[in-house]
């Protein structure tokens, strides 16, 4: 479908979601999605809708010189102000900023719109896998089939993501644009000086192997944390991420399973993970569901070698350039990181290739595109 993204002049974006430094991924998403947008296309007024929190930060980088930020009175983890905002006072500011598209950019979105709907579905891994709470799971689940049933447009950022989400709640596959992801997140323009960080985090060993990720059970960083004594003692093994409850988790089972060479580094700023890409000399994902993966194109942008799970989504999205394994096998993890660490300058140099070829500017443009299907939807109803 050819573009007409000059006739759109109005754009909400759904950024509820929105707590800074916590939000993972979704807030990669955000960050490199929406500035690309603005720039795409600099004749549509964008509006992004988000947290206090989430405004409060945005507007201290200077986004508000870009866009126009709007503030609705919640916060993530304000389970009734965030359901309030989002399903009844985002769509009646919708309604009233008469936005050409509302665009819900991480998975929840409002039910009953009012205007033109696109919502991009990360993953469905919280259907079928132990993410988030039992209650915080079972409201997402329905908010979430509803909402993307009745979406006019719905961007999926990976083919394995879009194929599971027609298995899981029967949307026809036309109606999914798959959109990837850029590159993630961007070099810090200054990484921390490494030894600071070396001590900061007691790192020991000769060699490191780095994990980003949030702390939760889909991520399986029990599988490296069971790993991390196959590796030996000259390898340190660093889970970077915000501590949700799994992380309690993973202490015990560090502690049972006499894996002292794991460093929990919990949420580090830019500067510091930075610093850590530069000190890893591997690094391992053992996840059992993504929808995308950003870690890994991440990590090969940065010339850092993969370990990953050998799941339809990495190998999609990383290719011939990691190696993977058994997300339930420990040995295999440990051998896979081995063959990472000693495949050579030839497989750094295609991982930083196939990492090029993830752009924001692209991905911006895939959803303008999904946009204009949102609004010939919307007309046609």
């Amino acid at each position: 479908m050819a573009r007409v993204t000059a006739a759109l002049q109005t754009v909400g974006l759904n950024g509820l979601f929105l707590d800074p430094g916590r939000s993972s991924g979704t807030e990669t998403y955000l960050r490199g999605l929406v500035g690309a947008l603005v720039d795409e296309a600099p004749r549509t007024r964008f509006t992004l809708v988000t947290t206090r929190r989430g405004a409060a930060a945005l507007a201290r980088e200077g986004w508000g010189e870009r866009l126009e930020l709007v503030t609705l009175p919640a916060d993530e983890g304000q389970r009734v102000r965030r359901q309030v905002a989002e399903q009844l006072l985002l769509p009646r500011l919708a309604r009233r900023r008469r936005f050409e598209v509302l665009h819900s950019l991480a998975n929840l979105a409002p039910v009953t719109v009012g205007v033109p709907s696109a919502v991009t579905l990360h993953d469905v891994t919280f259907f079928t896998q132990r993410t988030f709470g039992a209650v915080a799971t079972l409201g997402m689940r329905a908010v979430v089939a509803r909402a993307a049933r009745r979406a006019d447009a719905l961007v999926a950022i990976s083919e394995a993501a879009r194929e599971e989400i027609v298995a899981l709640l029967g949307i026809p596959a036309a109606r999914i644009a798959v959109v990837p992801n850029g590159r993630g997140r961007e070099h810090a323009a200054a990484a921390a000086d490494p030894a600071a960080v070396r001590a900061r985090h007691r790192l020991t060993g000769e060699r490191l192997v780095l994990c980003v990720a949030a702390k939760r059970p889909h991520k399986n960083q029990e599988l490296l944390v069971r790993a991390a004594p196959l590796l030996g003692e000259r390898t340190d093994v660093v889970l970077a991420g915000h501590p949700e409850p799994y992380d309690a988790e993973l202490r015990r089972l560090a502690s049972a399973v006499g894996a002292a060479n794991v460093r929990f580094a919990d949420y580090v700023p830019d500067a510091e993970l930075e610093a850590l890409w530069a000190l890893a000399d591997c690094a391992a994902f053992p996840t059992l569901a993504e929808g995308f993966g950003l870690p890994v194109v991440e990590a090969m942008d940065r010339g850092v070698p993969v370990a990953c799970s050998d799941i339809p989504v990495l190998r999609e999205v990383g290719g011939d350039v990691p190696a993977y394994f058994d997300p339930r096998d420990p040995a295999a993890l440990a051998a896979a990181v081995e063959t990472a660490i000693g495949a050579g300058a030839e497989r750094v140099a295609r991982g930083r290739e196939r990492a090029a070829g993830y752009s924001w500017a692209e991905a911006a443009r895939g959803t303008l595109e999904a946009y204009e299907r949102a609004r010939h939807a919307a007309a046609a109803r």
